[in-house]
């Protein structure tokens, strides 16, 4: 894949060089960036309401958890909180899970069901921690 990307940016490079982007439709303009132009119209309104009221889509909620919980992962030094990394190890997978299946992906599963996997992990991994099994 990296020779592929290499390629490209050498194409576009020399693209570049001969001046082709010079005359596009827009040049030297500022860039309409509109961050729901590939939401229906009649959506919309409906969606910024949902945005100014701080509420967020499903998928960006995951992605926050996720990203929180890759957080706390990385802040995990010590031997004696190491055997917790499974459980969030478990909680980050039922979470990515969750998340690709609302964006349709080839595992859906309901997010009630990869929250309640969560939890048994954890459960099993307290366990584990109090008497001692888990830490290897």
């Amino acid at each position: 894949m990296k020779l592929l990307d290499a390629l490209v940016e050498q194409r576009i490079a020399a693209a570049a060089a001969r001046g082709e982007f010079e005359d596009l439709p827009g040049a030297g303009a500022p860039l309409t960036l509109d961050d729901d132009a590939l939401v229906p119209e009649e959506v919309r309104v409906a969606n910024r309401i949902l945005k100014n009221a701080g509420f967020v889509p499903p998928a960006v909620e995951q992605l926050r958890a996720l990203r929180d919980l890759q957080t706390e992962l990385n802040a995990v030094s010590d031997q004696a909180t190491r055997c917790r990394l499974q459980a969030l190890q478990a909680r980050m997978l039922a979470l990515d899970m969750a998340l690709e299946s609302l964006r349709g992906g080839p595992m859906v599963l309901p997010r009630e069901y990869c929250r309640r996997i969560a939890e048994r992990v954890s459960e099993r991994v307290g366990s584990a921690d109090a008497t001692g099994a888990g830490s290897r």
